[in-house]
């Protein structure tokens, strides 16, 4: 038999968990749980865009991953987490560093980049835009580094792109992202369950985790035997008759004649 005919191992024998994450979300933290909570099952991460996320749990490739919302609610589970702060990116010396925070308004007559990668949902985006659309956030970044314009989005984006000559500032009135944990409704695996235990932060002895190799079910403990109940009335009775006849008898030997030596 050749290599190429060789099947591949089922998922019974060899069981994996693959994760997928779009850009912004650091999953080392729950990846590090579940290497510690279940070292003989490999978690495989799967980065995609906030466009791709969906498909690669949809196509099976990923059996969980954390996603921007919104998903299919039809076709998903979903477990949000958290929202986004929305911020704009400008250079360190435009006027934009000198606040604390910028308004759509105050952005009115600069140049805001439109990425077609946004994850905001816009009505209609501040500002005014482009020539070109960029094709991806990184571009749109280059552009904004180069000083022709400005880009808004979520923080955890701003942060992914940091670059030393770059800073951001909250955007008040601006949709705002959020990133869940997702999911096919109908594949919800064990170790899906698993890993949403994780998140949620539950202990390895969690009454809502389920039982696996590094946590045994209980064992029943047998249950002892208790002695025999004892005639404690009677035994004492029995001991203070006892007790009784030797004092009458002690009483009666004192009592007695002493008998004469011969």
């Amino acid at each position: 038999m050749t290599g190429s005919e060789v099947p591949p191992p089922s998922p019974e024998a060899s069981p994996s968990f693959r994760l997928a994450y779009v850009p912004g979300v650091t999953p080392s933290k729950w990846v590090r749980i579940w290497q510690e909570r279940f070292p003989d099952i490999p978690l495989t991460l799967h980065a995609a865009t906030a466009a791709e996320a969906p498909e690669l749990l949809r196509d099976g490739v990923a059996d969980a991953g954390f996603v921007r919302l919104p998903v299919d609610r039809t076709f998903f589970s979903a477990i949000p987490l958290y929202t986004e702060t929305t911020v704009v990116v400008a250079p360190k010396d435009h006027v934009v560093a000198a606040v604390d925070e910028v308004t759509a308004e105050e952005l009115a007559d600069e140049v805001v980049f439109h990425p077609l990668d946004d994850v905001l949902d816009w009505e209609r985006p501040p500002g005014q835009p482009a020539f070109e659309r960029p094709a991806t956030t990184a571009d749109a970044v280059e552009l904004v580094a180069a000083g022709v314009g400005l880009l808004v989005v979520p923080q955890s984006l701003a942060r992914l792109h940091h670059r030393k000559d770059l800073t951001y500032r909250p955007l008040v009135d601006a949709p705002q992202s959020s990133i869940a944990l997702s999911w096919p409704e109908e594949a919800t695996t064990d170790l899906v369950e698993d890993f949403i235990g994780v998140v949620r932060g539950r202990t390895i002895n969690s009454t809502r985790g389920r039982t696996t190799s590094q946590t045994p079910p209980a064992t029943e403990q047998p249950k002892r035997k208790r002695p025999a109940a004892k005639n404690t009335k009677g035994a004492q009775g029995s001991k203070a008759t006892q007790g009784s006849k030797r004092a009458q008898g002690s009483k009666g030997a004192r009592r007695g004649k002493p008998r004469r030596r011969s």
